[in-house]
């Protein structure tokens, strides 16, 4: 696979290819990713080794410049941390410890709020103080998701859980195209809501396997059913035999009947996602046993503003107008404390055509576009096309020869259209987040509907600044002139 690059806010690059991965260094989550900065489409400065899955050096502090010499001692440290990180048990003594616990009469199967952990009798000493709730029946064991609390760290592993509606639309929708298995990159709630309404209804049989980076399912699937893994960097913390499940999993009925559904972290970098999904397409190409070729379709579900750069990885994508809602997001679901229109979307190289949008839900068929669109999505005579994106009716500008949002007006002096309010000539660039051009990423309203908006704002340069500082000799030289600086006398 070629070597990629993907442009984060203001100048840094993270760099990929598979003999890069090979050599990179491990931290706890896996091979590391290797970054740049740049400026002016130029590399400017030493490349450096960070986290794949955390955006934030406080969720994981590695740092190494490429090309530096680490003494033995730090690798020993290093291994030793990493170590330290993993699990205490194994998949398979997880499997063994659920076996036990669903023997337990009902009044004796406890489940531990804090420490997230299904609690055996020899347990419940240790959580004594704990806040332990009791009488976990096997249907509330069939619905891991609702048991274990969300992860929510928008910039390492966020889990915000598809709403009931979704799931059972995504699940209809796979059935109607004849699939049978589905491999759900982090998705948990769609994993149990396959296997419950499998088991529950009759008709055509969908198999599922989890992926997902959340260890804590490991006590409730089998190692047939889920395997912990980094979406980021294409790791599986199982080592070959867990990677050797998904294989099986995905070459099973010679490739035929298996699609892909994933929901990254929205605040997840694009390239490496779509570096690790293209890998699972390499691990399902050597299915066929004629050795012709077969590309493994994709349900990939992220906000529409990401349209383009997802496009870019995937020149072969469309973006439905479907609006996925969650359950434990502010914004993005139904309801009165809910947004009108969730902006996530789901992006496939299926046949737009194929996928019948459902009409109780406001969608309707374009016969000009031949698809299903949202009911405020008017066709564009000019265009050709449904332009929406948003869900709103979209008006086409004449004098830029597109369709834009309904809020825009435009501008003269900037020879585009923009918001009322926009600054002219101060957005050349556009914004990094949301991608459109008539703000700056400081601007940007997503910051806030995302999550990932603060009061101090963090910039590249700083971050940039920060990971040159706290690299751990460059640390320990500063502590050592700060002591000798106590230590020198005033002069007499």
């Amino acid at each position: 696979m070629e070597a990629a690059e993907e442009e984060l806010s203001d100048g840094i690059q993270v760099l990929l290819s598979t003999e890069g991965r090979d050599v990179a260094p491990h931290c706890p989550h896996g091979p590391t990713l290797l970054f740049v900065k740049v400026s002016r489409g130029k590399e400017d400065g030493r490349k450096f080794y960070a986290c794949s899955a955390c955006r934030d050096r406080k969720d994981c502090r590695f740092f190494q410049w490429e090309g530096e010499t680490i003494s033995q001692a730090r690798l020993l440290a290093r291994e030793e941390y990493n170590q330290s990180r993993k699990p205490t048990l194994t998949h398979e003594q997880y499997m063994l410890r659920f076996q036990e616990y669903i023997r337990l009469p009902l009044a004796k199967r406890k489940f531990c709020r804090d420490c997230q952990q299904l609690l055996l009798q020899e347990d419940w000493d240790s959580h004594s103080g704990h806040h332990v709730i009791g009488d976990v029946s096997v249907s509330r064991l069939k619905r891991p998701s609702q048991l274990l609390h969300p992860l929510e760290n928008k910039k390492t592993n966020a889990q915000y859980l598809f709403a009931d509606r979704s799931c059972k639309f995504l699940l209809e929708t796979i059935r109607s195209l004849g699939f049978t298995r589905v491999i759900c990159i982090g998705t948990p709630r769609l994993h149990e809501w396959i296997r419950l309404q499998t088991h529950e209804e009759s008709g055509l049989k969908v198999k599922s396997l989890l992926l997902d980076i959340d260890v804590r399912y490991s006590q409730f699937y089998s190692e047939e059913e889920f395997c912990h893994y980094n979406m980021f960097n294409h790791h599986f913390f199982g080592g070959e035999p867990s990677q050797s499940k998904c294989q099986k999993f995905l070459q099973e009925d010679n490739g035929d009947g298996v699609i892909m559904v994933t929901d990254p972290p929205f605040g997840g970098l694009v390239e490496p996602l779509a570096f690790s999904f293209k890998m699972l397409r390499e691990m399902h190409n050597g299915a066929s046993a004629t050795g012709s070729f077969k590309k493994l379709p994709i349900f990939w579900i992220f906000p529409y503003f990401f349209e383009s750069r997802i496009v870019q990885c995937f020149p072969q994508f469309t973006m439905l107008d479907y609006q996925v809602d969650y359950d434990n997001h502010s914004l993005y679901k139904h309801g009165k404390t809910g947004r009108k229109q969730s902006p996530v979307r789901i992006f496939t190289d299926l046949p737009p055509e194929s996928i019948v949008l459902p009409e109780s839900e406001g969608y309707r068929f374009c016969s000009l576009c031949k698809r299903f669109v949202s009911s405020a999505n008017k066709h564009c005579d000019v265009c050709n096309s449904c332009t929406s994106k948003d869900g709103r009716e979209w008006k086409h500008c004449y004098l830029c020869k597109k369709c834009v949002k309904p809020s825009w007006i435009h501008c003269n002096s900037c020879s585009r259209c923009a918001l009322p309010t926009h600054s002219c000539g101060s957005a050349e660039s556009g914004c990094f987040v949301c991608g459109e051009e008539d703000h700056k990423r400081s601007s940007c309203p997503r910051q806030r509907e995302t999550g990932t908006h603060k009061k101090k704002k963090v910039r590249a340069k700083k971050y940039f600044s920060r990971t040159v500082r706290n690299t751990v000799p460059a640390a320990a030289g500063h502590k050592k002139m700060r002591k000798k600086r106590k230590k020198k006398k005033p002069l007499s």
